[in-house]
């Protein structure tokens, strides 16, 4: 796909292509329009970014691709996706490492997380930072109420090891599927229930096919925010400087606006019907242990991101 980029000098980029796998309605969009409006407000409105939302010039691998031959400029990736290529991000998918989005956001300033964008460089992007979804709960058609309901259930999860092993653990099937298609998928019978957090159910409106949520609260869910090394060493050192000061205080909103978000989403859905149920979490738990241990032994990296949390 030929995508046209529209420079007028190496320190002074006129347009930037940004792209991420979200809708408008989420706040990783909005996290995006929040650091062109302050990119703006920092060049006198030289400098904006054009913003495709639902991944519309490729999926992960392709965002990846993109910032690598400096096809796209700016990206925000699901650590997720990022995992499948620099291996210690699942540090961020162990579950039950956080008990919030405050939780995880403060640990994305930690040494190692920052380590973690730093070591980005090998895979020719720039990571300035960090955006958060809510924590990750399972929507679903029919009431899932105890560990035994996961049960041979297709549960639409990413596909990403850490995602696998722990469905597979609690019994259920975990079925990689576009999120476009989830929707669809929940009404023709074809999935039982989704891994997911609750801006995409309420932005998406999921809850319409799936009105039961079970509130398991198992993993955080991180995006990277990325730019392209071959453009980022391009820039000056003072726009740079810019770029990430505009960044910077995107990221701090980000945050602040995903806590308050994960009140005010479940109140929606509440409101809008949706039935809500917890289970125990003694059983999820010491499943979750299993997990922490495969991951945990495998991986230095890990490890360490996941005792400086923990500890």
């Amino acid at each position: 796909m030929a995508i046209r980029i529209w420079l007028i000098s190496p320190g002074n980029v006129r347009l930037l292509y940004f792209e991420l796998v979200t809708p408008p309605s989420h706040i990783w969009h909005k996290v995006a329009e929040r650091f062109d409006a302050n990119l703006q407000a920092a060049t006198g409105g030289d400098d904006s970014m054009m913003i495709f939302p639902l991944g519309k010039l490729g999926g992960p691998d392709q965002m990846m691709d993109l910032l690598q031959s400096g096809g796209l400029q700016l990206a925000i990736l699901t650590a997720s996706s990022v995992a499948n290529r620099y291996e210690p991000m699942n540090a961020w998918f162990l579950p039950y490492t956080f008990n919030n989005v405050t939780e995880a956001a403060k640990a994305s300033q930690s040494p190692e997380a920052q380590q973690m964008l730093k070591d980005l460089e090998e895979h020719k992007m720039i990571g300035l930072g960090y955006a958060m979804a809510g924590m990750r709960h399972v929507l679903s058609a029919e009431p899932m109420t105890d560990i035994d309901s996961f049960e041979n259930k297709k549960i639409r999860a990413f596909p990403n090891p850490v995602f696998n092993d722990w469905w597979s653990e609690l019994g259920a099937a975990p079925t990689a599927l576009p999120l476009a298609d989830v929707s669809s998928a929940l009404t023709t019978n074809l999935l039982d229930g989704v891994d997911v957090d609750l801006d995409i159910v309420v932005g998406l409106k999921m809850y319409q096919q799936a009105p039961n949520l079970t509130l398991t609260n198992h993993m955080a869910f991180p995006a990277v925010v990325v730019a392209s090394e071959k453009w980022w060493s391009g820039l000056s050192a003072e726009k740079q400087q810019i770029v990430m000061e505009a960044f910077k205080e995107a990221e701090a909103w980000g945050f602040e606006q995903q806590a308050k978000a994960e009140v005010s989403n479940l109140q929606l859905l509440k409101d809008a019907g949706v039935t809500v149920n917890e289970i125990d979490p003694v059983e999820l738990r010491k499943a979750a242990g299993t997990i922490v241990d495969k991951y945990t032994s495998s991986n230095e990296a890990i490890a360490e991101f996941y005792k400086a949390q923990t500890e």
